[in-house]
């Protein structure tokens, strides 16, 4: 089969497409991207296999969400950008609304209520699990040398002694891009790292702060967008890739606590919606509605701008191989942020602990069903039964 002219398609129609696609965008970026490939490639033939095969590596060597990305080049392919527009704004819609809806419901009826903390505990506790599960799910394909091991370490340990994140991140990044032998960029990367430790003096991060300690004033719109766009940005290899940056600029400005952020990424996990969706959780703990939409737009920027605007050349600028280092170098770096703040989030959550054997056994059964378990129902189902697990043994 060749790429051939796809046939018409009102505006309208490919957003309630689209729309439908997003209502049944359960299981994450996996299951998601195998329903667009069944539906319109497989199906309907809007592209050859071939090409989709290219496209969804090009997006992965990107930021941001995958399956998302897919959807607004598909729709650019359809019917030109305010095709791509409207087909990522159909994908997106369902997920954001239920989460909004969620996110008021748990401020209203669920956030502060002692008689559920036990259940919301062991929630926390798999979630834990499901990041964890997540590291190495994402690392095998990013830490294919030994010098992307050397980065993900340093930058884990960077970030574990309170260096700011872009510092290990853009190491990294140049340093696997300009350097061809990679003992010395792993040394260069290191000498950044102690660098930056002896510069800012910053005190190492193993020990969380606590939310009341912190004073980051009121959420603004503008500090939001921000805080998505990073997100968006530096999304590489999976959404919990994003978690480091928007805890960061959410928890860490004393808008949410950890808890109420964990809690986020549960509800991200049992809805149809891309993974970093959690963000609009955060957003509306952080801003209310308006805080929800301004970093959920700030999140999913880069993955509508990036297929709009680099539309025609996109496959032929990841086909660069400086590029490619560069790329690899800052996801490899992103692997081990993700990593420390699993540690960090781990610390916050273990003050809160009554029995220790009782939480460890939870987080035990939750990982070893993470590995096993592949079924798109297998999250929500891991988060569920912590729950009530956590309801009644903690």
């Amino acid at each position: 089969m060749t790429d051939a002219a796809p046939p018409p398609l009102p505006l309208p129609a490919l957003f309630t497409r689209f729309l439908r696609f997003g209502c049944f965008a359960f299981g994450g970026p996996v299951a998601q991207i195998a329903m667009l490939r069944q539906a319109l490639v497989e199906e309907e033939r809007w592209i050859a296999p071939e090409r989709f095969n290219r496209l969804l590596a090009v997006m992965q060597a990107l930021p941001g969400p995958e399956a998302h990305e897919l959807c607004v080049h598909l729709g650019m392919i359809k019917r030109g950008r305010i095709g791509g527009l409207l087909a990522g704004i159909g994908f997106l819609l369902p997920g954001s609304v239920l989460m909004m809806a969620l996110a008021a419901a748990y401020t209203a009826f669920i956030a502060g209520r002692a008689n559920l903390a036990a259940a919301l505990l062991g929630v926390q506790i798999a979630v834990l699990a499901i990041i964890a599960r997540s590291i190495p799910k994402i690392g095998k394909h990013i830490l294919t040398s030994r010098a992307l091991w050397g980065f993900a370490a340093l930058a884990m340990a960077a970030t574990l002694a309170g260096v700011p994140f872009w510092v290990p991140l853009i190491a990294t990044g140049l340093a696997y891009a300009l350097i061809r032998a990679d003992y010395w960029a792993v040394v260069v990367v290191a000498a950044c790292i102690v660098a930056a430790v002896s510069l800012t003096g910053e005190r190492p991060a193993l020990t969380p702060i606590p939310v009341a300690a912190i004073d980051g004033g009121t959420a603004t719109l503008g500090a939001l967008f921000l805080a998505g766009l990073k997100g968006g940005l530096l999304t590489f290899g999976g959404a919990y890739t994003a978690i480091p940056y928007v805890r960061a600029d959410t928890v860490g400005r004393g808008w949410l606590s950890d808890a109420q952020f964990l809690d986020g990424v549960a509800l991200a996990n049992v809805i149809p919606t891309p993974l970093v969706i959690f963000a609009t959780f955060a957003g509306y703990i952080a801003g209310g509605p308006s805080g929800a939409v301004a970093i959920t737009a700030g999140m999913f920027l880069p993955a509508f701008a990036l297929s709009m605007i680099f539309f025609e050349r996109l496959e032929a600028i990841v086909d660069n191989p400086r590029l490619h280092r560069l790329l690899d170098g800052v996801a490899a770096a992103a692997v081990g942020i993700i990593s420390a703040t699993l540690v960090q989030l781990a610390l916050a959550v273990w003050p809160r602990i009554e029995s220790p054997v009782l939480a460890l056994a939870i987080f035990a059964a939750a990982l070893v069903a993470a590995f096993q378990l592949k079924r798109a129902w297998a999250a929500p189902a891991i988060i569920a039964i912590a729950g009530v697990a956590g309801w009644t043994l903690l």
